[in-house]
């Protein structure tokens, strides 16, 4: 009753790393990277086009070349750091499907083509790479799970009630865990950093929804929060991996993105914010104002000139109305002269003398 109770409350592995669907075999190993990818890239399309600088199709545009440079250079760093591994093996190098991608050099590589591809389409670097950070560990999140499925990189043996269960087959080299018993379960280092990462990608899409952020500083806070995870889930794994001063190699590599996320932030804090680098989302705020404001003031201008030319036209009416020109009564009269108004020659008319020769004389 207890082993069944055991086996009740831990975690069981896959009995196969592939996933068969007919003739056709999926390494899930694989299937879980490409899965963390199209998440990772719709999620920076949708912050894309939230922050107003690209869509979608900028999304897959980039992540295309990222994601390829991310995969060969997380390879490369595995490689590197376990080249006891490949050195008489170099044919196993391309076989990614078997497991082996360090992630530190997967985000110099697909971080540094990112780069080159946003400046290429010519988008805002900083504001873009802060729309990508949360994508980073969602991808990774998912990601993660290829290990659960390769029954690789698990932790410490641990008699929690989540411990994952492994093959013997898969149990460590090392000769100190050499006589475990089949039963025995494991810390799922794994598990622990997927859900970090599902958690710092929440805590990042939710400080740059309540936070004015300087561009580059979410991606910063990406850097320091993974590195913080990876310190101690490396603690945790016992599979092989060179140490430095006590310390697994990776371990050290966290702890500079640590530094190095947290030095960025506090230099660049320091220095004024550039125009060109305000947010976008701002600056189309401020254009749609400004853009409101002269409309308004273009309203206004045009009502106080319709105002203005009706009350010209009304007094030119009342003025026309009131006084009639002199002009108007002659041309009503015409032909008709003034009697008590002399000639334009200065001589009295011809009719006025008429009649006073027919008058008789007043000296009579």
């Amino acid at each position: 009753m207890k082993h069944i109770a055991g086996l009740l409350a831990s975690i069981p592995s896959p009995s196969s790393g592939t996933l068969s669907i007919g003739p056709l075999k999926i390494h899930a190993y694989g299937l879980m990277i490409a899965l963390g990818v199209v998440a990772g890239v719709w999620l920076m399309g949708r912050r894309f086009e939230q922050a107003k600088i690209g869509n979608s199709d900028d999304a897959n545009a980039i992540a295309i070349w990222a994601v390829i440079a991310g995969v060969i250079g997380s390879r490369l760093y595995h490689v590197a750091t376990d080249w006891q591994k490949f050195e008489h093996h170099l044919a196993d190098i391309p076989k990614i499907w078997q497991g082996g991608l360090g992630i530190p050099g997967g985000l110099i590589f697909g971080i540094g083509v990112g780069v080159f591809m946003m400046r290429k389409r010519g988008m805002p670097v900083g504001i873009a790479l802060d729309a990508a950070a949360p994508a980073l560990p969602l991808a990774q999140a998912i990601g993660r799970w290829g290990n659960y499925w390769n029954q690789e990189l698990y932790g410490r043996p641990t008699t929690l009630p989540w411990g994952l269960r492994i093959d013997v087959a898969h149990f460590p080299d090392d000769p100190k865990y050499a006589n475990l018993p089949a039963n025995t379960t494991f810390h799922p280092t794994f598990l622990y950093e997927s859900l970090s990462n599902f958690v710092l990608c929440a805590v990042l899409i939710t400080i740059g929804r309540r936070f004015k952020v300087r561009p580059g500083h979410l991606l910063a806070m990406y850097v320091m929060g993974y590195g913080v995870i990876r310190f101690f889930v490396e603690g945790l794994r016992i599979d092989d991996a060179h140490h430095v001063g006590g310390l697994r190699w990776n371990q050290w590599v966290a702890i500079a993105m640590v530094v190095g996320g947290g030095i960025y932030l506090f230099v660049s804090s320091r220095r004024p914010l550039p125009v060109q680098d305000e947010p976008v989302a701002a600056a189309v705020s401020e254009t749609e104002s400004t853009d409101a404001a002269v409309s308004e003031t273009a309203t206004e201008t045009d009502t106080e000139t319709a105002t203005e030319s009706k009350t010209e036209t009304e007094t030119d009416t009342a003025v026309t109305g009131g006084v009639e020109p002199a002009v108007d009564d002659d041309a009503g009269d015409e032909g008709i002269d003034d009697p008590a108004e002399p000639d334009s020659s200065g001589e009295p008319d011809e009719a006025i003398d008429d009649s006073a020769e027919a008058l008789p004389s007043g000296d009579d």
